[in-house]
């Protein structure tokens, strides 16, 4: 499975590493950590100032960290570590890190280091890979193809509809779908992931004993059950605000492309893209309506190079030379024609719709065409000034 992060379109190493990933790995037999190896990484994941970066440069000078901590004197001097650094290796926070030993030891918890073989390929790729994940649910799906969906907060109800029909088409297609547990654009993604029997991954900005926000606790129990937490911060760590675009590289870093659906100009969102971008992976965008703010970002997007998506086989067909699951593992039901496979001209589509206000919902009753596929062609046809949309309905101009 790892095999297929191994090959894309655009070279991973686009973007020089802001530290060269030349740790020492340890021999596979001794690659999963013991518990007393795993309390020192933890440890140092408290120590004040110790980021991704220096975490990776304190592990290129010295990869065993037990040996680190009993020479701190030659390995501080050696890395020039401040002395508030020092201070704290000379009496660790061993509190901590035995409260989140004491987490893995739940059902489907975990908690894997930079060189633990379980570890996603295409994550350690990144300039910045976290050095540690703290895992709720299938680990598994950490190393299997995966879609980054992101966009507003505050979507149109025809903007969340997209995203639930886009997530579930393509997680039918075998995409794990990721995201970041947001409102509006996020949760609609998962759900819509979720709602097809399909798996998905939600990357938290809080430590994993918490959900943010705290009215998607029940979709994050949902998520846990049917994909996985994922988190880079330790256990009690809050909703800060500076973690939550941080914690957007590993959106993007674990996912092959990322697709954003409506976004202004200066949503958060975009900030996923760029990296996306930076870290060589394919970068899609749904446009909108020119007269839409929220069409606003995605644009400037495809004016940057995103890939303009109008359906799914826009993605499908772009990840296909990634991963050859894409065009072959398909689960769509037998009574749901996929979108690519239908033939129904814009004539007979304004048929269906008639000249009063319509729902998503009643114009698959009419039409017989999935959800993702009347989405489509309305925002085609939105585009093109034909038909505009109000309150979740669509009206012919």
């Amino acid at each position: 499975a790892l095999d297929i992060f191994r090959h894309s379109s655009r070279p991973l190493d686009a973007t020089p590493p802001l530290v060269s990933h030349t740790i020492a790995e340890p021999a596979p037999s001794l690659a999963v950590p013991d518990t007393d190896t795993l309390r020192h990484w933890l440890a140092l994941l408290h120590a004040p100032g110790v980021g991704a970066i220096r975490f990776l440069r304190i592990l290129e000078h010295e990869p065993d960290l037990p040996r680190f901590f009993e020479n701190r004197g030659t390995s501080c001097n050696a890395l020039s570590i401040p002395p508030k650094l020092r201070r704290y290796l000379a009496k660790p926070n061993w509190q901590a890190a035995d409260a989140a030993l004491a987490w893995a030891e739940d059902r489907h918890c975990y908690i894997i280091g930079l060189l633990d073989p379980r570890y996603p390929a295409l994550l350690k790729e990144i300039p910045d890979p976290p050095p540690i994940l703290f895992v709720r649910g299938d680990i598994d799906l950490l190393t299997q193809p995966q879609l980054a969906m992101v966009g507003s907060r505050n979507p149109s109800a025809s903007g969340s509809q997209l995203a639930h029909d886009f997530a579930t088409a393509l997680s039918r297609h075998g995409l794990t779908i990721t995201s970041g547990l947001a409102l509006g654009i996020d949760a609609a993604s998962h759900q819509g992931a979720l709602n097809a029997d399909g798996k998905t991954i939600a990357v938290a900005g809080t430590g994993l004993d918490r959900i943010y926000p705290a009215r998607h606790r029940e979709l994050g129990y949902h998520i846990a059950e049917q994909g996985a937490l994922i988190s880079e911060f330790p256990l009690g760590t809050p909703p800060i605000a500076s973690n939550f675009p941080r914690r957007n590289r590993i959106i993007s870093g674990l996912s092959l492309g990322t697709l954003v659906i409506e976004a202004a100009l200066k949503s958060g969102s975009l900030i996923t893209a760029r990296l996306a971008a930076e870290q060589g992976r394919e970068v899609f965008a749904i446009p909108g309506s020119i007269h839409n703010p929220l069409a606003r970002g995605c644009h400037m997007l495809i004016q940057q190079g995103a890939k303009l998506t109008m359906e799914t086989s826009d993605i499908l067909e772009e990840l296909a030379p990634l991963a050859s699951f894409v065009l072959e593992h398909e689960n769509t039901p037998a009574n749901a024609t996929p979108a690519s496979e239908l033939v129904f001209s814009d004539h007979s589509f304004l048929e269906k719709m008639g000249f009063e206000p319509i729902s998503i919902d009643a114009l698959v009753e009419r039409s017989g065409l999935t959800a993702e596929a009347v989405s489509s062609m309305l925002l085609t046809l939105e585009i093109q000034g034909i038909v505009a949309s109000s309150g979740g309905l669509y009206s012919r101009i």
